[in-house]
């Protein structure tokens, strides 16, 4: 056992300093900063680089590495984060993850995206305590992590700059009054966080002897868990959690196998946020509307769209474009129908009842997974295992959410991402292979193997959604979920049930969710885990976002632009994503509501 613990504190040592930058940037900033995660990939890329390329020592290699990530991580916040966090937090976050995409993707068209072996420039197995091996490298990496934090410590108690830190993030508006010059507490916060993303990046690469530039996402979630756990906004909780969450893992990871690892992660944060909300030691919300609620979002009223343009629109997806486009075309359309689908549905929860759920990955493979088996294993035909698997994704879903309805503001947004990675982690624990040989759907006995035969079927399903979701927003119900997203408090005081009214808006939203799953598994034939990622979230948010947070049509246009116009890149697929990085910076700047609603 001692042998564990040691491999679990080695390894939050890792967490730590990652989650001290992400705490740090969220206290000082109410921003969770999703380009934390990159800088972990980026320190050990220049680290790599450094040493073997350029031929410099470890130790002078390393502090190029700090100097680097905190001159991009203060470019970062100049000219992406503060112009939006003050007023648009929740697009302030959509702005770090685009900047986490292009950072990834700038990284892999610099150093290539294979794995690149780690140069070992300290012993790394030269200690052995039972049956694990340890080295010189291991100690020096805790021992920077203790100076590091206690100079933190120090720094925060006694500094100027620290204690003027430590204002801003009790009170920005009450640091301002008394003189704190709070845009530059901001930057040196920035500055502190992605040199710190770098050197636990750095000691990544060292603990697995590998570097490679999307190295980064898998240990920044865990971070995002680490401070999360031990309370947003608190370094020294950061620290804690960092420690616990290493241990609990190698734990985990002991009794269990590796392939258990994410649910015990992500399970632990679901736990913890139930039962303390705020964290270890962390401050409980106060208000039940955070900057990741759809309140926040930029206001304005939607453009009217005259009454004649759905029947031309209609007319256009329906004819002209099964005449004109040929199969890529047609292919290429099918992913814009499907994922506009998901995102119709996601309006409401994320639009009208003010919760920015972040894990609908989540529903989408259990629709998927739910449709596979239906059709593989009990012989049901696609028709009836289409809004069987939809309805089945939303029970399941429905039930693993149910304890965190009481959880506000942003620590919702976070439950509901550990809820989703929890559902793919278990669906790869049951099914680690995927499923192969899912049926065509079949109209009486004909298969339906066409580019053109999907297209019609997943634009049937879209209009069909669409109606559903107009419906829905003009009935009394949808009236009272939106009463929910404007203002839970006084929709409470009025004697709504905001939990209840906020579960079935994430319910109706996992039933298309889980449609859109089964469209995608018999389009492909073949499923695995591997397929529903935390991106796969992310970009169902960011679809929504871009055409109107409120409008389930605005979904369309936004899968348009995010899935069907990214496709004129895709010969150049790091040159993809860093556009769609820089587009997604754009629109949440210069059109924060969405590309179909006017500025306020």
């Amino acid at each position: 056992m001692l042998d564990t613990l040691i491999a679990g504190l080695l390894r939050g040592n890792i967490y730590a300093l990652g989650a001290v930058g992400i705490s740090l940037v969220f206290g000082v900033m109410n921003v969770v900063n999703f380009a934390q995660f990159s800088f972990f990939g980026l320190g050990a890329m220049l680290a790599w680089f450094g040493i073997v390329k350029l031929g410099l020592p470890f130790w002078l290699a390393l502090p190029l590495v700090l100097v680097v990530c905190a001159g991009i991580g203060l470019l970062t916040n100049v000219a992406v984060v503060r112009p939006l966090a003050k007023y648009l937090p929740l697009a302030a976050m959509l702005s770090t993850f685009a900047v986490s995409q292009i950072l990834d993707n700038a990284s892999q068209v610099a150093f290539g995206a294979n794995f690149r072996a780690f140069p070992k420039v300290l012993p790394t197995s030269n200690f052995r305590v039972g049956n694990l091996a340890f080295g010189t490298s291991d100690l020096v990496m805790l021992g920077i992590t203790i100076v590091v934090m206690v100079t933190m410590s120090l720094f925060l108690k006694y500094g100027r700059i620290g204690r003027a830190i430590r204002a801003t993030s009790q009170d920005q508006e009450a640091a301002l009054q008394v003189g704190i010059p709070v845009a530059g507490v901001q930057h040196v916060s920035f500055v502190i966080a992605s040199a710190l993303g770098g050197l636990a990046g750095v000691f990544i690469a060292l603990y697995v002897g590998v570097a490679n530039p999307s190295s980064g996402l898998e240990t920044g979630l865990v971070a995002f868990v680490a401070a999360t756990l031990g309370g947003l906004g608190s370094l020294v909780g950061a620290v804690i959690g960092g420690f616990v969450l290493g241990v609990l893992e190698a734990f985990g990871i002991h009794f269990f196998g590796d392939t258990a690892r994410e649910i015990i992660v992500f399970a632990v944060l679901i736990i913890v946020l139930i039962v303390r909300p705020g964290g270890l030691l962390g401050r409980v919300p106060l208000i039940s509307s955070e900057p990741l609620t759809g309140t926040f979002l930029g206001r304005g009223r939607p453009f009217r769209i005259p009454k004649w343009v759905w029947p031309i629109a209609l007319v256009i997806a329906a004819v002209v474009v099964p005449l004109v486009g040929g199969d890529y075309v047609l292919t290429t359309g099918t992913q814009v129908l499907i994922y506009a689908t998901i995102g119709a549905g996601f309006t409401l929860t994320a639009g009208q009842a003010g919760v920015l759920a972040l894990g609908q990955a989540g529903p989408i493979a259990i629709g998927a997974y739910s449709s596979a088996l239906l059709t593989t294993v009990v012989h049901l035909p696609f028709w009836v295992a289409l809004p069987v698997s939809g309805l089945i994704a939303a029970i399941i879903a429905s039930i693993l959410s149910s304890p965190i309805w009481g959880v506000k503001g942003h620590y919702i947004s976070i439950a509901t991402l550990g809820v989703g990675t929890v559902i793919v982690a278990v669906i790869q624990l049951v099914f680690p292979q995927g499923i192969y040989g899912i049926p065509f759907p079949e109209w009486f006995g004909t298969p339906l193997t066409s580019p053109l035969a999907y297209y019609l079927i997943d634009l049937g399903v879209l209009v069909i959604t669409l109606v559903v979701m107009w419906r829905i927003r003009r009935s009394h119900l949808g009236k009272v979920i939106a009463s929910v997203g404007s203002d839970e408090t006084a929709a409470v005081a009025s004697g709504v049930r905001a939990r209840d009214y906020k579960a079935l808006a994430f319910a109706v939203s996992a039933f298309f969710a889980g449609v859109g799953g089964s469209l995608l598994a018999h389009q492909y034939t073949y499923i695995d885990p591997t397929i529903f990622t935390t991106l796969m979230s992310l970009l169902v948010v960011t679809i929504v976002i871009m055409g109107g947070v409120n409008l389930p049509y605005g979904a369309v246009l936004g899968s348009i632009v995010l899935i069907g116009a990214m496709e004129l890149l895709r010969f150049t697929p790091e040159l993809r994503i860093i556009v769609y990085g820089l587009v997604l910076i754009l629109v949440v700047r210069f059109r924060p509501g969405g590309l179909l609603v006017r500025n306020s």
